[in-house]
């Protein structure tokens, strides 16, 4: 079997081959660290976590560099750090510490580099003026741009045609742009931001551009070229075009990386996640009420390219399975199904992950779920604040339910049973007119 990937540069899914299968390189751009994580934002990490444990599987543990950055300089952190009245770093540094623990508890592993953009300006520096040097980058009122006409080749990651590209620039067109479809490596920075002294001869100081970022932390610590390049399908066009036209024209390589990889969209209960509509959810509000691994395994009910609607039905769900394949797995780890890895094979083809799954059972069944970041213990399934539960608080409750439904009240019983539900608990009616109840997980 041979690991096969979709490539979105090419449109077609090949033969992963690794540059070197002694250091296989992957990058996945990270979370800028101004606010909670919503869920939008666990898909590509849970999703590329699942690569980099398979990579791992494959090659070895210490065969794999898996590189996923911090962007902690970006004008959405400075203007939280004004609104809140404090420092960008307490912003950048709490919120850091947060989504570590976020994804944690989603049950993914730290990355092998968790580099962070301000500890990389002299490196996007070099960059900036190897490009300036070159020509494909140019100086205009402090300010230091890329010049897209230099790179004949532009936009083959997206394949948006020129004119509308052009267009979707020309809505603010800085007067200084040599063409609309420009974009900024390097900026002034305003009294009290954050700056570093300038590249290219710049006598102000500044700050870089949010494309120059992933550039440089890529060169950095995997090199001119690599393997797999990854990150949201929202991230191809402009971020990612940006970052293949300043590393190659930087590099003078045919590529940046070998094969790029994008996951879909996510909305939820078949509507676009916005704070306007009320369905805005962060990880951390998420695992107040549910498991990581539920999440975990909601998010990979659906193949990674396509989108996915992120549902209570498929949470409920979820958690379900999860506890029948724990009492089938039992906790020693065997060897990963082959149906599983072969499945795993075809371009992370998670469902058909999960269909082979419910054929397994004991160590394969415990080794297949391991692989995919899961871990095995049922007692990772309780759902928080489950162990807070009042027993008699439900117990008179349920009595007082009974009294209803033998009067025939069935909206007082139905009143009760929600309460009942509301703290966390699962009721069961049985056939011969008696009710038990057990905590939810």
């Amino acid at each position: 079997m041979a690991l096969r990937l979709y490539n979105t540069m090419t449109r077609t899914k090949d033969a992963f081959v690794p540059i070197d299968p002694a250091r296989v390189r992957v990058y996945a751009c990270g979370p800028t660290v101004y606010d909670f994580a919503h869920i939008g934002n666990a898909r590509p990490v849970i999703v590329f976590d699942v690569l980099f444990r398979l990579l791992r599987h494959l090659y070895g543990t210490d065969h794999v560099t898996y590189v996923r950055n911090i962007t902690d300089v970006d004008d959405k952190i400075n203007a939280r750090a004004a609104e809140r009245g404090v420092s960008i770093r307490e912003v950048t540094e709490g919120t850091a510490r947060q989504f570590r623990d976020d994804v944690a508890a989603l049950g993914c592993l730290p990355p092998t580099v968790e580099p962070r953009a301000t500890d990389h300006i002299a490196e996007m520096r070099d960059i900036i003026d190897r490009l300036v040097a070159s020509g494909h980058a140019y100086v205009a009122e402090e300010h230091v741009l890329f010049h897209v006409p230099s790179m004949p080749d532009y936009g083959a990651l997206s394949r948006r045609p020129l004119d509308e590209m052009e267009a979707g620039a020309r809505v603010d067109v800085a007067p200084y742009k040599r063409s609309p479809l420009d974009f900024v490596l390097w900026k002034p920075s305003p009294p009290d931001w954050p700056a570093w002294p300038s590249p290219a001869g710049i006598a102000t100081p500044g700050r870089p551009g949010w494309h120059i970022e992933c550039s440089a932390m890529a060169w950095r610590h995997l090199g001119e070229v690599f393997d797999i390049h990854a990150g949201g399908v929202d991230l191809t066009f402009p971020h990612h075009e940006n970052e293949i036209a300043q590393s190659r024209c930087c590099f003078g390589t045919d590529v940046m990386a070998n094969v790029w990889m994008h996951n879909g969209f996510l909305q939820v209960e078949g509507q676009k996640m916005s704070k306007s509509l009320g369905n805005f959810l962060t990880i951390r509000e998420l695992l107040a009420d549910w498991p990581g691994e539920v999440l975990r395994l909601a998010m990979l009910r659906t193949q990674y390219r396509q989108p996915i609607d992120w549902t209570l039905r498929s949470l409920e769900e979820s958690a379900r399975v999860l506890e029948r394949w724990y009492g089938a797995a039992g906790r020693d780890a065997g060897d990963p199904a082959p149906a599983v890895l072969e499945a795993l094979f075809d371009d992370l083809n998670t469902p058909l992950v999960l269909s082979e799954l419910h054929r397994q059972e004991g160590a394969a069944l415990a080794g297949s779920l391991a692989l995919l970041g899961f871990s095995l213990d049922p007692a990772a399934l309780t759902r928080p604040g489950a162990a807070e539960v009042d027993a008699a608080v439900v117990e008179a409750l349920l009595a007082r339910r009974r009294e209803a439904r033998a009067a025939k009240n069935w909206a007082e019983s139905d009143r009760l049973r929600d309460e009942v539900v509301a703290l966390g608990v699962v009721i069961k009616d049985n056939k011969d007119g008696t009710t038990s109840w057990e905590v939810a997980r």
